[in-house]
């Protein structure tokens, strides 16, 4: 294997490949979170869409690696990866962090006019260019922990777990750090569509501040509310997965008309029970235990858990 074999491997995760997919979906974790936390997606998608999930430094199989803490030198490296993907129809899915950075490589590679994407969801984030002044990063462990209970709520008993934490924190305060030093660049406005989701009780973003998501693209633009905070996604699995196939139905139509997509067309039609049937997924089996929390992995819900907990 060569360097940049290797260095594709590291970046990369896909639980379930399929080379004969219609479409590829790129998802991109939140802050301290990891590629398995999209395992679910992976399964319920394939083999239709192939999902990639992005596995950043400091974390996992990775967690030997320093933490990168800068937006723009992660975007930088994550763009270089996903130019060696197939120039399959593409949609990006980023979470939290993830949004931004979904927003920032999709910039990168429209300019470099090459694998781009057809369309950004943006989930669970204010708008680029709107600074919430927020140095969580700068507390020390307990403030840090304290903000990681505020967000996941019920979910907040597992973080007693003092070993996990230990082997989470630096990974949160890195990725937190990250977030919350980046500057947005004036100019950079998307081709492609973007649609926004949010939870109508998120304590970090506000319903307005997603919908100024428009404001960042020339191309159309919608936003859906789900009830919940700003890990909605855990307690919406078959309306998020519903408004996740629109979009992906929708932009490999455009791309490739004549093909046929049962499941997400399924989907789309708001069919709940298959829905919740198929998504009830297995868990991903992880490298190393993390909590189910804010910056690691507020999990999916799952109808089965084989081995240790993934993020």
């Amino acid at each position: 294997m060569t360097y940049a074999e290797a260095e594709f491997h590291a970046w990369i995760r896909r639980y379930h490949p399929s080379e004969a997919s219609a479409g590829q979906l790129v998802c991109f974790p939140h802050a301290g979170g990891s590629a398995s936390y999209y395992f679910p997606l992976s399964e319920l998608f394939s083999p239709a869409t192939d999902v990639i999930a992005l596995q950043y430094p400091g974390r996992q199989d990775r967690r030997q690696e320093a933490c990168i803490r800068d937006i723009d030198t992660l975007a930088d490296k994550i763009a270089e990866q996903l130019l060696r993907l197939s120039d399959k129809p593409t949609l990006f899915f980023g979470h939290s962090m993830g949004a931004t950075l979904a927003f920032e490589v999709a910039w990168r590679l429209e300019e470099r006019g090459r694998n781009a994407p057809l369309r950004v969801i943006a989930s669970g984030r204010r708008a680029p260019g709107i600074v919430g002044g927020e140095k969580i990063h700068q507390r020390d462990d307990a403030g840090i922990i304290a903000e990681i209970r505020r967000l996941n709520g019920t979910e907040s008993a597992l973080l007693e777990d003092n070993e996990i934490l230990r082997m989470s924190l630096p990974s949160i305060r890195g990725d937190y750090q990250a977030i919350e030093t980046y500057s947005y660049m004036p100019g950079r406005i998307l081709n492609c569509p973007v649609t926004a989701f949010i939870g109508d009780s998120d304590p970090r973003n506000t319903i307005e501040e997603a919908d100024a998501w428009r404001r960042y693209t020339k191309g159309s633009f919608r936003i859906k509310v789900f009830p919940g905070g700003h890990f909605y996604l855990s307690s919406n699995i078959p309306a998020v997965v519903a408004e996740i196939a629109r979009d992906l139905k929708q932009m490999i139509n455009q791309a490739s008309p004549r093909e046929s997509f049962p499941l997400i067309v399924s989907l789309c039609a708001g069919n709940e029970q298959e829905t919740r049937n198929r998504g009830a997924i297995p868990q991903a089996t992880a490298a190393w235990p993390l909590p189910p929390c804010s910056c690691t992995g507020s999990r999916l819900p799952t109808s089965r858990r084989p081995g240790r907990r993934g993020t």
